[in-house]
């Protein structure tokens, strides 16, 4: 991805200021404090679904691998913006280097995009799961399902590669001032110095593409999912369906709903906070809240957190040991 051979085009900005939050000191430091505890969450929440099921055998089934990987890929998103977001609250020049820039830009865009592809097949596995439960074990064999989260990941970081590469070969000669905490593909745009139809067209088309028909497979695949649920004979069977399904389309809908806001409505009038404020809830409260999301309705998983718990509280107290023995 040649992002930095733009030539004479880039001479003139060889950075971008990341404006973030504009605010008192005080208040930026404070922002970063709330932002850091929202990190570590994350981070700690996923990375415990992700030793979850490398740890429990019973979990090594298609459903729970497609959701070890997306937790895999929530940390990745998470440090694809918030650290160098919590780096500008504390600089004073928050400065972005043009490659800098556009890596974030891809890597921001590419990590949204595999959350589209790892949503749909998490629902495609739940209808095959619920809708065809005699054919599931030999159709979503191992194989089919490190194929399908191979296509996840190669499909993702594809989808959006173009607009990039297209973004950064515009002519950037000034101003570089992104009223954002992320280099996101529409201030970019903006301050092109000269009109980009193509890139615009391009960057709208193949989001709101990825968008919206995702979103349409997901319901549609509930949407039978539902039908199928409500025509078991068990009482016990119908609830623990609901408690999957339900927690995978909370987390649709959490997703879905604020980049839908922000992609597929270029015609409509955001203030200069509301970008803000969605990049915000799609790029780290969605993260932070999946994980409590699948484990609390979720037995399983919750039952596997626990083993994974011990094992963490038994490897302190032989590491707490360690030192007695030697000292004695």
């Amino acid at each position: 991805m040649n992002i930095s051979g733009s030539g004479s085009h880039s001479e003139s900005v060889s950075e971008f200021i990341l404006l973030g939050f504009p605010c008192s000191r005080e208040i930026q430091v404070i922002l970063c404090m709330f932002f850091s505890i929202i990190y570590l969450l994350t981070l700690v929440g996923n990375g415990a679904i992700i030793c979850a099921v490398c740890w429990d055998q019973h979990l090594h089934t298609p459903m729970y691998i497609l959701l070890g990987n997306f937790a895999f890929l929530e940390i990745w998103y998470v440090n694809s913006t918030v650290p160098n977001t919590l780096v500008n609250f504390l600089s004073e020049t928050k400065a972005i280097s043009f490659t800098g820039c556009f890596l974030q830009l891809y890597f921001f865009f590419s990590m949204g995009s595999t959350e589209c592809f790892f949503l749909s097949a998490m629902s495609f596995d739940r209808y095959f799961a619920i809708c065809h439960p005699l054919h599931y074990a030999t159709v979503m064999t191992g194989q089919r399902c490190f194929n399908l989260v191979i296509s996840c990941w190669v499909c993702g970081f594809l989808w959006y590669l173009v607009p990039v590469i297209l973004i950064s070969r515009l002519p950037f000669c000034g101003p570089n001032v992104i009223d954002h905490f992320v280099c996101d593909s529409g201030p970019l745009l903006t301050l092109s110095c000269v009109p980009a139809p193509m890139p615009k067209l391009t960057s709208y088309t193949l989001s709101s593409l990825i968008i919206l028909l995702s979103f349409l497979f997901i319901l549609i695949s509930y949407a039978l999912v539902l039908l199928a649920v409500l025509r078991l004979p068990s009482a016990s069977s119908r609830h623990k369906a609901f408690s999957t399904c339900g927690s995978h389309l909370a987390v649709v809908l959490l997703f879905y709903g604020t980049i839908m806001v922000m992609h597929v409505s270029p015609g409509s009038s955001h203030s200069a906070l509301m970008p803000k404020m969605m990049t915000l809830f799609y790029a780290m409260v969605t993260p932070l809240f999946n994980p409590l999301i699948y484990c609390l309705r979720n037995k399983d998983m919750k039952n596997a957190l626990w083993k994974v718990l011990e094992k963490f509280k038994i490897s302190l107290k032989v590491f707490g040991s360690r030192p007695r023995r030697n000292m004695e």
